[in-house]
């Protein structure tokens, strides 16, 4: 049984969503609780002939009435592994548990980077202290990053049991495409040899869609034919804010909003360049390994694991420095054709070695299989980085392990 918050586009719903797809049927039956409504993803998964069911629940804190929902479904469909698919989804998956009577193992997924706690919204502050402090009641936690994984650890969260898996890109759906780059040039009315560069994601402060419009307006000083396609919810011309930021910066003749869409590895596959400007909370961005998967270069900013992904493929620059990543732009323009192709093969071959989804589906259900037969990995997936390590040697030191 995974627990999610809702069913909306983002990148925790989509590896879900792509979990769910490649799941062995013959070994496991998934069934889905969505907290709050079902949105966008709905229909995906039930295409798949897996059950969703919502509790109802509105944003902010748990009800009554959708905690008594989620147990009675606790209660009805007896779930063999409970798991909490992000911070709410983790408490309601162990306040239902207790209620419900269940003793299925609990499993926690944790999609997000933490920069500074004050910083977030007090709810969701909230429920990053209250998992750190029921840290130790799941059976094992799974972090999609080694940044997130060393994050957590100053919060009280318990890494003894804790291992990473990234997340999976599906690389023969993200390809190379000539077709997807003639195609969606066309689309939006540009020539063939117009120059792309891309943003995907919600609009939502930690994506930091001024820093990337910033950084347009110098690159376009030197490079005037430049253009910028963004991609997301709410990154719409129906969204004034980000349209008077777009107009007050001299982008309007540039400047693509393509709102939310269903044909992501069309346009990963039609960028020159693709590029991440978020300041904080990215762990595992999906958007970054399905752009590699299409050979298509990055330029990205150091938050969460970019940098572990990406390797020595592309460019990782400081976060909200618009200065950096236009010079970041700049380097990919001079480079060439030639060199673009060349750094783009060099990125889907470091997919394809680390992170392709069929690898990392087979994690989960190993993960799974060790779970039912009371075998869990406890602690020994905890990846080793120059700051893992360092905390390990203090859980070392203190007895943890």
């Amino acid at each position: 049984m995974y627990i999610i918050n809702d069913l909306s586009i983002g990148g925790a719903e989509m590896m879900l969503y792509k979990l769910l797809a490649e799941t062995d049927r013959t070994r496991f039956a998934p069934v889905v609780i969505s907290l709050m409504h079902h949105a966008a993803l709905r229909q995906r998964i039930e295409a798949l002939g897996i059950e969703v069911y919502t509790t109802k629940m509105r944003p902010g804190l748990p009800s009554p009435v959708g905690l008594w929902r989620l147990v009675r479904l606790m209660r009805r469909i007896k779930p063999d592994i409970i798991f909490g698919w992000m911070y709410h989804s983790c408490i309601a998956a162990h306040l239902g548990k207790l209620f419900s009577s269940q003793r299925a193992p609990v499993l926690w997924s944790i999609h997000y980077s933490i920069g500074a706690l004050e910083k977030e919204k007090w709810l969701t502050a909230m429920a990053i202290r209250v998992c750190g402090f029921l840290s130790k009641l799941p059976t094992q936690i799974i972090f999609v990053s080694r940044a997130a994984q060393s994050q957590h650890y100053p919060l009280g969260y318990d890494l003894k049991k804790s291992c990473v898996i990234p997340n999976g890109i599906d690389v023969s759906e993200f390809v190379p495409s000539p077709e997807a780059r003639l195609s969606v040039r066309a689309e939006l009315g540009l020539p063939e040899n117009a120059f792309l560069i891309g943003l995907m994601g919600r609009y939502h402060r930690m994506k930091d869609h001024a820093n990337f419009l910033r950084a347009a307006a110098l690159l376009s000083k030197l490079h005037p034919e430049a253009q910028f396609v963004l991609i997301g919810r709410n990154v719409d011309p129906a969204n004034q804010k980000l349209c008077d930021s777009i107009t007050r910066l001299g982008l309007a003749d540039q400047t693509h909003l393509l709102g939310e869409r269903h044909d992501m590895s069309r346009l990963a596959a039609a960028m020159d360049v693709f590029s991440l400007s978020s300041a904080y909370g990215e762990s595992f961005p999906n958007v970054i390994g399905e752009a590699m998967a299409c050979e298509v270069p990055c330029v990205v900013t150091d938050v969460g694991d970019t940098g572990w992904i990406l390797g020595n493929t592309v460019r990782v620059v400081p976060p909200r420095d618009a200065v950096a990543l236009a010079d970041a732009w700049r380097e990919m323009i001079d480079v060439g054709p030639t060199g673009r192709r060349d750094l783009g093969r060099q990125a889907r071959s470091r997919v394809i070695e680390n992170f392709t989804l069929r690898s990392v589906v087979a994690r989960y259900d190993s993960l799974y299989e060790q779970v039912l037969t009371k075998d869990a990995p406890i602690g020994s997936e905890i990846i080793s980085s120059p700051v893992i390590a360092s905390l390990n040697a203090t859980l070392k030191e203190t007895g943890a392990q």
